[in-house]
């Protein structure tokens, strides 16, 4: 057999395992959407989502797993399935401390997976205010770096909030240089949050000694702000810089290669 033959044999293989894979997910989206029904025509006050559930099946993913794709790959994987059954069943609106493309946004999708409506909002407290209204399911809300420490205005909402913790997500942070220039010399100003800015002060120090820097109300914004301006960076995700349209200059900027942030999900259950 010669090489093009063994390559169409495996592809045709493959293409026979995606066709399996679809019906499958199909499949458990109909299963989904009986749970719902079922719940339907129970009692009134009807739960759609369910973190515990939820955890136990992600669990179990991971359990399982033999490879060759690690346990949170495949984790990852099921996430996404779970959001687009759940959103069969009740789709969900979350917020989260905005505007689009900051950290806690990418915390709200590697929770909730994809299939979920989030809506940013300008402080904490309004995330808060939003959920105890009803006019979003959960929220998520910074509440510790493993370099700047406790975010303690997250921690004094619960003092006079009746929300509950309903679960956490670690993010493993990462800044990048977005711009539109075409090099690290072409810059005159580098916009970020102050934290961001002091996450990544020895990388500007050695790369732009001479740029100014301004910190803004968020990463996202300094994303915004440096797509006006050819002679601006911004440092901000990947995310913000497919959101606002700037290229990344320079990857993973941030002097703690450890930088973490832990973030709550809070809701009425």
């Amino acid at each position: 057999m010669t090489e093009a033959e063994k390559l169409n044999a495996i592809r045709e293989r493959i293409d026979a395992i995606d066709e399996e894979i679809q019906n499958l997910i199909n499949a458990r989206a109909e299963a989904a959407a009986e749970v719902a029904r079922i719940k339907q025509e129970g009692d009134g006050d009807t739960v759609f989502y369910r973190p515990e559930r939820e955890a136990q099946v992600l669990r179990m993913v991971k359990e399982r797993n033999r490879g060759p794709l690690d346990a949170e790959e495949m984790a990852r994987l099921f996430r996404e399935i779970m959001s687009a059954c759940l959103a069969l069943e009740y789709p969900l609106n979350i917020a989260f401390l905005g505007p689009e493309g900051t950290f806690t946004q990418a915390a709200a999708l590697k929770h909730f997976g994809h299939s979920v409506t989030t809506t940013p909002l300008g402080s904490i407290s309004d995330v808060f205010q939003e959920v105890e209204a009803g006019n979003c399911q959960y929220g998520v809300v910074p509440v510790e770096n493993s370099t700047e420490g406790v975010i303690s205005h997250t921690l004094d909402m619960f003092f006079s909030s009746p929300l509950q913790i309903c679960g956490e997500v670690t993010l493993r942070i990462h800044h990048n240089l977005l711009s539109n220039a075409g090099s690290l010399d072409e810059l005159k100003t580098v916009y970020s949050h102050q934290q961001s800015l002091a996450q990544c002060r020895s990388w500007l120090d050695r790369h732009l000694p001479n740029v100014k820097r301004i910190a803004v109300g968020s990463n996202a914004e300094a994303a915004s702000m440096a797509r006006e301006d050819t002679g601006a960076a911004a440092i901000a995700s990947e995310t913000a810089g497919e959101i606002y349209n700037l290229s990344v200059l320079a990857h993973n900027i941030e002097d703690e290669p450890g930088n973490t942030t832990r973030f709550l999900i809070i809701g009425n259950q």
